[in-house]
Formats: C-alpha cells, sequence, structure tokens
C-alpha cells in the first residue's frame, strides 16, 4: 500500500467517525513495524516453489509461441 493510499484509508471521516480502514476491519492499522519471526516458514517457500514452476513452464510457452510467430513471419 502506498503512502498516499494508507493516509487516505486512515483519515478520520467526517461522517462515519472512523478511518475507511477501521470501517472496513474493525481495527486501526498497524503502523510500526514488528521484528521477524525466526524460523522457517515451509508454506512459503513451498509457495515460492510452486510459483516458480508456473513462471518456468510460462516462459516457456511464450518462448515457443514467438518462435512459431518468428518462422511465419520470415516466411515470403
Amino acid at each position: 500500500m502506498g503512502t498516499t493510499e494508507f493516509a487516505y484509508n486512515n483519515k478520520i471521516h467526517v461522517a462515519m467517525k472512523v478511518s475507511l480502514f477501521q470501517a472496513n476491519y474493525g481495527q486501526d492499522p498497524r503502523i510500526g513495524f514488528e521484528g521477524r519471526k525466526k524460523g522457517k516458514y515451509e508454506a512459503a517457500e513451498k509457495f515460492v516453489k510452486k510459483i516458480k514452476k508456473i513462471q518456468e513452464k510460462a516462459k516457456a510457452v511464450i518462448e515457443k509461441a514467438q518462435k512459431k510467430m518468428k518462422k511465419f513471419t520470415n516466411i515470403r
């Protein structure tokens, strides 16, 4: 979330008497930073591996399509 969006969502609105964030989530947004928890996040690591596989497959498909386009473009 950008600074402008944060400021807008955290502003108390006259009609509601609460911020948009509080209206949506029932609490004020966290402004400070919390320390990083120690240890590994297995679910996150699994997710990253899954996304990398999807990206590799997408890249291969795009490269194959580019080769086909190039082949048909160069026919004259």
